[in-house]
């Protein structure tokens, strides 16, 4: 199956409203094709950003769950982040995410897929990989912002979790499922 015709939307006009490390925003007015104009449309732009479904030697899968203030509750997740200028590549971050939250590294690694958040209004990329056979290399080592707590779960524990909507974040939840459809264990 083909891709959509693009129709690509033309800028009128673009000016910053914020620019901070975690909230830079862009009010625009948008032309679109047929000639109708939007004047006032919002962008949020952000790094790409990384998460891994990291699975052990054991076959459990090594989560975390950490507080979210938008929600203002506690859930589990996958490892994830940021990707830094620092890093060289997508699969750098996603390395060094999974071994700074959790303490857990190598194994072997595959890109899973590549997921959007909401592209309506956000201009960046979640690149969601899959590394298995990973073991615990050191200790956690978590940004002054993070106060996270590492889990160990089977796959019928994570199969739980997302059946009862208990891994509440889209972007972790997604490559969850998309591992369960690929292993044949949903369909």
């Amino acid at each position: 199956m083909e891709n959509p015709k693009n129709r690509k939307w033309r800028v009128v006009r673009s000016e910053y409203l914020a620019r901070k490390p975690w909230f830079t925003v862009r009010h625009e007015t948008i032309s679109l094709p047929d000639g109708r104009t939007i004047p006032d449309y919002y962008v949020f732009e952000y790094p790409d950003w990384v998460n891994v479904t990291a699975i052990d030697r054991e076959g459990r899968f090594v989560m975390i769950d950490q507080y979210r203030h938008g929600l203002g509750e506690t859930s589990y997740e996958i490892p994830a982040g940021v990707a830094e200028p620092s890093d060289e590549t997508m699969l750098a971050a996603a390395q060094r995410e999974l071994l700074e939250e959790t303490g857990y590294g190598g194994g072997q690694w595959r890109l899973l897929t590549t997921l959007c958040a909401n592209p309506a209004t956000q201009n960046n990329l979640t690149h969601c990989f899959l590394a298995t056979d990973v073991e615990r290399l050191g200790a956690q080592r978590p940004d002054p912002t993070e106060d996270i707590r590492v889990h160990l779960f089977s796959r019928d524990e994570v199969l739980e979790l997302l059946r009862t909507d208990r891994i509440r974040q889209a972007l972790m939840a997604a490559p969850l499922w998309r591992w369960f459809a690929e292993e044949g264990i949903v369909g």
